[in-house]
């Protein structure tokens, strides 16, 4: 069985170089290990997954339980349903010019520049609540753009703001960012208990904290662009049915809340009709060709669920062998029954790791391993928890390289001639990202350490 154990971990630690090291690569090397694993157990039954104490050894079932079992349990269908349904609902929301809209009103309404550009900079955080945070950087962008080509300003900083807001706020509910996806799925958390979880204020309040820290950030670093008030041409709105479909599927999704059953897939389901239902709006009302919709469909991201699925198999299979167990009781082990320890030391690897490395894989790694640091400690699980998930989404924030979005806005301001140094994202991303984590952190020891 050791053995066993430690062939998983060793193919898990090998996966996880390959994509810190080759992340055009990263699809290949997840679904490889995935393979490999499920191969790994169909050879030797029981070893890698559980399997059920009424499976009798021989016959077809038992030999292909770690295929079925990886499938239909360990894969988490409701977090990818969830997933390309918000995504496609995302796109058509991008293309109606809505965002655009309201950005054109804010900038109208503002007193001066510097005011602009942080209500800019706060829109796209509320937008990345409920969007992916790359499409809310391709939102934005173009206003943006031309708020810096109206003033003579290089882009560079404005656009760094884009996109980490965008990944701040990502965090805040269910449908924001697949680590909020994934946190739910594994700490059975519906869409309401973001805002309220056990009569306390939940993750939604704690990072509000960090977007208040984070415009006052910007306000300060932004004053210089100037005092003079700018005005816009209002973009024209092609439509507002996906705006009025992402609300749906806002109440929708706060209403299965409160839908008291066993069926898993309740939310993921919601979901997807929506956005099977956002699809056909375009292909009938905006009478859209069959090229067209092929279009939309094949420029989802599909890479990052191809990419969930490979690690919702290798992490499910280290966590049957039991490894997560071992890892927790090392960190117990340093911590010495230290509240504060564990709190600071889950905080601040995540911060560190997730600054240089993909946070879907870590967080899913991880979360078993905070959930039962905090119970072997007698502690509620949601404080360690909900430091995982603060560090790993905040940051990502720290390099230029640390998620998506911020990969999208380095090469949106070198497509406008403007490539960005790693310095310049330090000068702009460094402290707010300090900033913006610590006023989290912060608010969620003041709420959750007892």
């Amino acid at each position: 069985m050791e053995a066993i154990k430690y062939a998983v971990l060793a193919i898990a630690v090998l996966m996880y170089l390959l994509v810190i090291f080759f992340q055009n690569k990263k699809v290949w090397f997840t679904s490889l290990a995935a393979v490999i694993v499920i191969i790994l157990g169909m050879i030797f039954p029981g070893r890698i997954f559980q399997l059920p104490e009424v499976m009798q050894a021989g016959g077809t079932a038992f030999r292909f339980y770690a295929l079925t079992h990886s499938f239909f349990q360990i894969i988490n269908w409701n977090v990818i349903l969830i997933y390309l349904g918000s995504m496609t609902i995302a796109a058509l929301f991008l293309y109606s010019n809505v965002p655009a809209r309201f950005a054109d009103g804010i900038i109208g309404s503002s007193k001066n520049t510097g005011i602009a550009i942080v209500f800019i900079l706060a829109m796209t955080g509320i937008i990345s609540i409920f969007v992916e945070n790359v499409a809310t950087v391709l939102v934005m962008a173009p206003i943006a753009l031309a708020l810096c080509k109206k003033l003579d300003k290089d882009p560079t900083y404005f656009m760094i703001g884009l996109a980490v807001m965008s990944n701040m706020e990502g965090t805040a509910t269910l449908v924001g960012d697949p680590p909020s996806m994934i946190f739910a799925a594994y700490a059975g958390y519906n869409f309401n208990d973001f805002f309220i979880h056990q009569g306390r204020l939940s993750i939604f309040f704690i990072i509000q904290a960090g977007l208040i820290i984070g415009c006052l950030y910007f306000y300060l670093f932004f004053a210089k662009f100037g005092r003079q008030k700018i005005e816009v041409e209002k973009t024209p709105v092609i439509s507002w049915v996906p705006f009025i479909i992402l609300v749906v599927m806002i109440a929708g999704l706060a209403g299965v809340s409160f839908i008291q059953t066993d069926f898993a897939y309740l939310s993921g389901l919601y979901v997807f009709a929506l956005g099977s239902i956002s699809v056909l709006w375009y292909r009938l009302s905006q009478k859209k060709s069959g090229k067209e919709i092929k279009e939309l469909i094949t420029g989802l991201d599909w890479e990052t669920i191809f990419f969930l699925l490979g690690i919702f198999i290798v992490v499910g299979a280290i966590q049957e062998t039991g490894l997560l167990e071992d890892f927790a009781g090392f960190l117990a082990g340093i911590c010495g029954g230290s509240k504060f320890l564990g709190f600071f030391i889950i905080l601040i690897v995540s911060v560190l790791i997730s600054g240089f490395v993909d946070n879907v894989p870590y967080i899913i790694a991880m979360l078993p391993v905070a959930g039962s640091l905090a119970l072997n400690m007698g502690l509620n699980k949601e404080l360690f928890m909900f430091a995982l998930l603060i560090g790993s989404c905040l940051g990502g924030n720290l390099t230029p390289f640390g998620a998506s979005a911020n990969v999208v806005s380095m090469g949106i301001v070198k497509k406008e001639g403007y490539p960005m140094k790693f310095s310049d994202w330090l000068k702009v991303a460094g402290p707010f990202t300090i900033f913006t984590t610590a006023a989290s952190a912060v608010v969620l020891w003041l709420l959750w350490n007892r």
